[in-house]
């Protein structure tokens, strides 16, 4: 399975004090089938713990989620900051579903290259 962090979301986690080992754990679950909303189209919501806390008072993610192949964190939000996407964000983060479940390995490369997205590396990933 391979991990990619979108440079939004990155900066997200970063001032959210999110560790990847948080964002694995989400993506393990999800394999596992344990994943918190199946929005459709290749979305999930998964929830990650707040530092001291548990998952109903931390954080949500917007997962592009393609099983045993990919995941793409989107989006992130605390639930007290906002209870949920609206039908809006939904459309477009499908789309984006679609489109990154497209990519040619040079594109995605060239993601990589340009730093919009990160991966997360295999050893991380084995924690």
């Amino acid at each position: 399975m391979r991990i990619f962090v979108f440079k939004h979301f990155h900066k997200f986690t970063h001032k959210q004090n999110i560790s990847n080992s948080d964002l694995i754990d989400a993506i393990k679950r999800a394999e596992q089938g344990l994943i918190d909303a199946d929005l459709g189209g290749g979305v999930i919501k998964q929830r990650i713990a707040r530092k001291g806390q548990g998952k109903s008072s931390g954080y949500r993610s917007i997962i592009l989620f393609k099983h045993k192949d990919k995941a793409f964190f989107a989006h992130g939000f605390a639930k007290n900051e906002q209870s949920n996407i609206s039908t809006q964000e939904l459309i477009f983060f499908k789309s984006l579903a679609k489109d990154v479940f497209a990519l040619s390995e040079e594109k995605l490369q060239f993601l990589l290259d340009e730093q919009e997205l990160t991966e997360l590396t295999n050893e991380q990933q084995n924690l």
